[in-house]
């Protein structure tokens, strides 16, 4: 026995590198954004506020808070419906349980197990009645899990401890096993047992070496599947004494039969977003429109007023499935070539929804003598912290002006830190695509006590606007808030500092 344990020492050293470097894998790469779902409308009788918050591995579990604004429900289900499955092949919903400390909220888990379009139904029964209300989610892997380091030394140390006991149970069955009781092994035998240990440890090594070629391309394979949204160029062009801007969705995923054909949402295929770097002055929200019925090539007459520069560009499309996504770029926008005349129209007309907004944060000025105050307190907002940005709007006179429907909202808000990493489009319904919706109801996804989106508004009194959110992350962010009043669209700028 003490012959052999040098020989086993230094195959134990090579097998403890080699099991270092199974379990310790290379760091993933987080998905940056603002992927949870934000709902504000009423389940049937009850006003609720939903959060959805996706897992970022797929198998995984969503988070799903549900806070009820008024009543005592007796039971909330939540319940996830694929969309190629529908309704019938769904699993069985369950059951959400009260948060202890929190009056009216409530939390439940789902398991989402496969990338695609969801949605979340949430039922709610109690003394007002029964209702449902339904959230789009696109649910999307943005990262592979890693293994925390306590564990992968733990897991390493077993691992050692098995490869130490297979080789100690080689060499003794080779050496002694076969002899009578009390009798020594001679050198020969020794010396085969040692051989034997040493092909043993080579077995073991080669066995950890292909599992970690096969692990690596298991994983290369997780990694290749993750999401990415569709790739796009974008080009902009002077057009007599206008200027076109040119998207052209040229991804081989969107020929390949990976993705359905575009729906309007908001009656629009397309929102497109402008944010001019590095300062945020001019925000332009936009509505290219095809060239052609395969829907891959947009155009769009820019504003006049829109000065020229870098600009970052954020364009909201949904597919029929529900399947609702935002494709970035950056466009560099030409100054306008003045005196020279444009020969008979030029690209698209402008959109009568088009609008935009040239300037900082100031002091809630808006177009034609109107204002906007952001209505918050003294605390400071946080990350990850639920939260209701609400405006107020008053006209030229200083009175609560009247607002009118947008595209079918009250209000549209843009949101962005200020290094482009977090964008998103919110509605005083919160963030899900009303277009998405449909097509889950379109699906059969449908019942009496359904919201279908404007009773969201709920929070709206005559001027005001709100909008449920939860900052993803610390920094420093621009909020773009558009309210349609005395028939003109107009945007108040304004900025939030976020901490973690």
């Amino acid at each position: 026995m003490r012959a052999l344990i040098p020989w086993r020492l230094s195959v134990l050293a090579i097998l403890a590198i080699l099991w270092v470097l199974v379990l310790f894998p290379s760091s993933a790469h987080a998905h940056v954004g603002s992927p949870n779902v934000f709902f504000e409308g009423s389940a049937g009788p009850w006003p609720v506020r939903i959060i959805v918050r996706p897992p970022a591995v797929i198998p995984g579990l969503a988070e799903i808070a549900v806070r009820v604004k008024e009543g005592s429900p007796a039971r909330i289900q939540v319940q996830p419906v694929q969309w190629k499955a529908g309704l019938k092949g769904a699993p069985p919903p369950d059951e959400a349980r009260p948060v202890r400390g929190d009056q009216g909220l409530w939390s439940g888990q789902l398991w989402i197990m496969t990338a695609g379009s969801y949605s979340v139904r949430v039922k709610i029964d109690g003394p007002a009645g029964e209702g449902v209300a339904v959230v789009p989610v696109a649910a999307v892997r943005t990262r592979t899990l890693g293994m925390q380091r306590t564990m992968s030394l733990v897991l390493a140390g077993l691992g050692l401890l098995l490869v130490a006991g297979a080789v100690t149970l080689v060499g003794a069955a080779v050496r002694e096993s076969v002899l009578p009781p009390g009798e020594e092994p001679d050198l020969r035998r020794r010396r085969w047992a040692r051989a034997t240990v040493v092909g043993a440890a080579i077995l073991l090594t080669l066995a950890v070496l292909g599992g970690r070629k096969w692990w690596a391309s298991v994983d290369a394979e997780a990694r290749e599947n993750l999401y990415q949204p569709l790739h796009i160029a974008t080009a902009a062009r002077r057009a007599g004494d206008g200027r076109l801007l040119s998207l052209v969705i040229d991804d081989p995923r969107w020929h390949e039969g990976d993705h359905s054909p575009l729906t309007s949402d908001h009656g629009k295929l397309m929102h497109l977003f402008l944010l001019r770097e590095p300062a945020l002055d001019t925000l332009a929200h936009l509505h290219p429109v095809p060239e052609d019925e395969s829907q891959d090539r947009f155009e769009v007459s820019l504003p006049r007023p829109l000065p020229a520069g870098r600009y970052r560009l954020y364009a909201d499309i949904v597919e029929e499935t529900g399947f609702a996504e935002t494709l970035t770029s950056t466009v560099d926008v030409p100054s306008l070539t003045r005196g020279i005349p444009a020969e008979g129209p030029i690209g698209p007309r402008p959109d009568p929804d088009d609008s935009w907004r040239t300037g900082g944060a100031g002091d809630g000025a808006l177009e034609g003598g109107f204002a906007m105050t952001w209505e918050h307190d003294a605390q400071p907002l946080r990350a990850n912290r639920e939260t209701e940005l609400r405006f107020a709007v008053r006209d030229a006179s200083g009175q609560p002006a009247a607002l009118e429907p947008y595209m079918g909202m009250l209000s549209h808000a843009v949101i962005s830190r200020d290094d482009g990493k977090v964008f998103v489009h919110l509605h005083p319904v919160g963030s899900f695509s009303m277009a998405a919706q449909e097509a889950f109801e379109r699906e059969g996804d449908n019942m009496p006590g359904m919201d279908h989106g404007m009773s969201g508004m709920s929070g709206i009194t005559t001027n005001e606007i709100s909008f449920p959110y939860e900052f993803p992350q610390p920094g420093h962010y621009r909020l773009w808030v558009q309210v349609k009043s005395a028939g003109a669209v107009r945007t108040g700028v304004f900025d939030a500092d976020v901490r973690p």
